[in-house]
Formats: structure tokens, C-alpha cells, sequence
């Protein structure tokens, strides 16, 4: 193994280790740190300031979105951060190199309409899929779960009485995601009918600790499979499929929350967010949804004709 490549492991150690980055977000800087790794002469340990701001460049060039730049940047900020904390460098050259302006679009949003459309559309027929599906949509809806939390969650985690789930998110941080009463009675019907979905030994075993069960090899509701049930669903119901997905709902969650009058701290630890910043997104819906009502609403908002 190269040096070069000794370092970046090293890096993906401590980022793991230390600071509990999960497989998906490890997986990321390895990709970015080994497409810079190319492009410094005298190798990534030793680049310039001149050679990541040279990089970047060939980035733009290239026409890489503006948000995968600056994602680049921000991995090549952690590694060389690393590498001055561990005095392996004298300084971090990617100081005073400034990120790619992005301009972050706004979430899809669904309005209550739609989500209540798409419960009643979920709940039709009331066998164990439909009772599947309705919970399934419940606790999207209702905890602001991401599509990977939900897929593996534990049984366990439904089984307390007062209202709470134990969820574990990005990096292997828990936090307590109240339910309302709507996703409560969700959980104790698909639980009734759980069993249905329970694969036969010797793969039951393993099956059985997922709240989402399955008799496909994975033993749970896979992400793929979650996404694919929810766009069925959105015909269904009568929405562009296009517009629906896990991560939407989470949206529309975290939108009605602010919409409700939440405040923003309440609304980032319920979503999980480290920073509060990546929160303050829904505020701009939130302003742009008071903007029409009040538009609509009050008499000297009208135009006059």
C-alpha cells in the first residue's frame, strides 16, 4: 500500500472511530480524497493551496454542479484538517479557499391534503398489506424518519408504551421520536397481521428482529423496495409519482411542523440534524406558505382592480 493511500485510511479510521461517520458518508470521502490523490505532482499529502484551487477549477470546467464542488472541498477541509491536527503538515492549505456559491433548492412538498390522500389510499382494502402500507406511511409521516432508519428498525423499538421510538440515524446517533395517536393505532393493526410477512426457517430467525419484515433475503423491507411501494402508492392516490418518496414525507413532516408554529430547535432534533443550519431550509417554505395566506387573506394584500 502507497503512502498516499496509508493516509487516507488512516483519515477514514479516525472519521469512523472518533467521529462515528457511517459506511455511506466513509464511502464519499474515499471516493473524493482518491479522485484529488490524482491530481497533486508532488502527491495529496504535499499539495498547495494553488493545487486544490487549480483543482477546483478543472472541476467547474468540467461543469461538476456547484454542490458536488463544494462537497469535494468540504472532504478535502476534513483530511487536511486531520493531517495538521496529527502534525503530519505545518498548515491546512485549504484555508482561505472559498467553496462553490450553491443555491439549495427547496424541498418537494406535499400539503396535508396529499398525505391524508395517500393514507386513505394506503389503508384501502384493509388486508396485512394495506395495514403494512398505512403503517409504513404513518411513521414516515409522523417521526420524520429517513428511508434507512425505517427499513431497520427493530421490533424492539415499537414495543414501549409511552409514545416514543428509539431511533438510531446518521453515524449511529439515537434520538426519541414522539408518535401521535394516528401512527400508534397504525403500528398495533400491522402488528396483527405482522406474522403474514415472516419468511419460514432458517431465515425466520433473523426475520423476526425487524419491525418491516420480510421473506426476501435481506430478511427487512429494503430502501429500494420502500421507494418502489411509495411511488405505487402515489398513483394510487392520485399524485405525480415523480414528487413522492421516503425522504418527501420527511420533508413534508419537518414543513408542517414550522408551518404549525415548531420552533426550529424542536423541529432539528426531531429530523436528526447536526446542524442547525440544514434545518433552517423550512423556514424559507414555511415563509413562502404565510406569504400566500396572508396574500389570499388580508384586504390590503389585494389588488385593487
Amino acid at each position: 500500500m502507497s503512502p498516499r493511500s496509508d493516509l487516507i485510511e488512516a483519515f477514514l479510521e479516525m472519521m469512523s472511530a472518533e467521529r462515528g461517520a457511517g459506511v455511506n458518508t466513509l464511502a464519499a470521502y474515499a471516493r473524493d480524497l482518491a479522485d484529488f490523490s490524482a491530481y497533486p505532482k508532488g502527491g495529496i499529502a504535499a499539495a498547495s493551496r494553488e493545487d486544490i484551487r487549480g483543482y477546483l477549477a478543472g472541476l467547474s470546467a468540467a461543469s461538476l454542479a456547484p454542490s458536488s464542488q463544494a462537497r469535494r472541498l468540504s472532504a478535502l477541509r476534513q483530511f487536511f484538517g486531520f493531517l495538521y491536527a496529527e502534525d503530519i503538515r505545518k498548515d491546512n492549505p485549504t484555508e482561505a479557499v472559498e467553496a462553490p456559491r450553491t443555491s439549495r433548492p427547496l424541498p418537494k412538498i406535499l400539503s396535508a391534503a396529499d398525505m391524508e390522500a395517500m393514507i386513505g389510499a394506503a389503508a384501502e382494502g384493509g388486508d396485512a398489506e394495506a395495514k403494512r402500507l398505512t403503517c409504513i406511511v404513518e411513521m414516515l409521516y409522523a417521526a420524520g424518519l429517513r428511508v434507512s432508519e425505517l427499513a431497520g428498525l427493530p421490533l424492539a423499538a415499537v414495543k414501549n408504551k409511552d409514545g416514543f421510538i428509539l431511533v438510531k440515524g446518521k453515524g449511529g446517533k439515537e434520538r426519541l421520536a414522539p408518535l401521535n395517536a394516528s401512527a400508534r393505532a397504525a403500528i398495533v393493526a400491522y402488528l396483527d397481521v405482522r406474522a403474514e410477512f415472516l419468511p419460514k426457517p432458517p431465515r425466520r430467525a433473523h426475520a423476526e428482529r425487524y419491525l418491516f419484515c420480510s421473506r426476501g433475503a435481506d430478511g427487512f423491507l429494503t430502501r429500494q423496495r420502500l421507494h418502489q411501494m411509495l411511488k405505487n402508492l402515489a398513483a394510487k392516490a392520485g399524485l405525480d409519482p415523480a414528487k413522492v418518496s421516503p425522504h418527501v414525507l420527511r420533508h413534508a413532516f419537518a414543513t408542517h411542523l414550522v408551518e404549525g408554529g415548531a420552533d426550529l430547535r424542536s423541529v432539528q432534533t426531531l429530523l436528526g440534524h447536526a446542524d442547525i443550519a440544514t434545518t433552517e431550509i423550512y423556514t424559507h417554505v414555511a415563509k413562502d406558505h404565510l406569504r400566500k395566506v396572508m396574500h389570499k387573506a388580508h384586504p390590503l394584500a389585494r389588488k385593487p382592480k
